[in-house]
């Protein structure tokens, strides 16, 4: 069976946030960037546990610039058998990467496309649903846990109240939430080995973004913290009522 994890970097999250251009871009300067959690975490490390178990290959997916190198290598360090980068250095939109994506899965006869539920710097859970559209796959978006049995693959997502269980078959688009896998740290062998994996550089699509950054903006900053001392009931009280709003 082959899996194809498509992994994003995303800003640590000790990262200070600025904005440049008029506030129109993203300051990538002295940024350190990580793989999406959710992309390492839940697919790439399910995707391997269900290649280790059923045999098969898992291939990551990023599209970007070479800088993005060192950190594709942790994906084939946690255990990849080879990555693609799809070369594209300029700005693009989730319709763009998801372009991307799709030529290079039309090519490679995936079973399983994987993803994180969505990337913990924009949150717009949008790159899976694009992507099956595409390539005209079905999409199960927020799985908890993804079993297979040959082409068949048994699926959990959370719903509102509740959970729902359902069956696939193979090719599907899959992306993945907080419960498909543990967390993997890649060992010094898996280091070592990721150096001479393959890593592919492909062409992007010739694809225009469908979208456009505005303006980006930050948060409110928060109030600063009242210390009531500890006898003054009433001052509390009157704090959680008249400015708090609890009670």
């Amino acid at each position: 069976m082959k899996f194809l994890v498509c992994i994003s970097l995303v800003p640590d999250t000790t990262t200070k946030i600025s904005f440049v251009e008029n506030d129109t871009k993203f300051n990538t300067d002295k940024v350190q960037w990580i793989l999406n959690p959710y992309d390492e975490w839940y697919a790439l490390v399910r995707a391997l546990e269900l290649k280790e178990a059923n045999g098969g290959s898992v291939t990551v997916i990023n599209v970007g610039g070479a800088e993005n190198d060192q950190v594709i290598r942790k994906a084939l360090a946690i255990g990849a058998d080879d990555a693609i980068r799809v070369d594209a250095t300029s700005d693009l939109d989730s319709f763009s990467i998801a372009s991307d994506i799709a030529a290079v899965a039309k090519d490679g006869n995936y079973d399983v496309i994987m993803l994180g539920k969505e990337t913990i710097n924009y949150n717009g859970s949008n790159l899976g649903g694009m992507l099956a559209e595409m390539l005209d796959l079905p999409f199960i978006s927020y799985a908890s846990k993804l079993d297979m049995n040959g082409n068949v693959a048994s699926i959990d997502r959370e719903i509102e109240g509740g959970k729902e269980s359902l069956e696939v078959s193979t090719p599907f688009v899959i992306s993945c939430a907080k419960g498909m896998a543990e967390a993997r740290i890649p060992n010094m062998k898996g280091i070592m080995m990721a150096k001479s994996k393959p890593l592919a550089v492909v062409t992007p699509q010739a694809v225009a973004p469908q979208t456009s950054t505005v303006k980006y903006e930050l948060p409110p900053a928060k109030a600063a913290c009242k210390m009531i001392d500890p006898d003054n009931m009433d001052e509390l009280v009157s704090l959680l009522h008249n400015e708090a709003k609890v009670i």
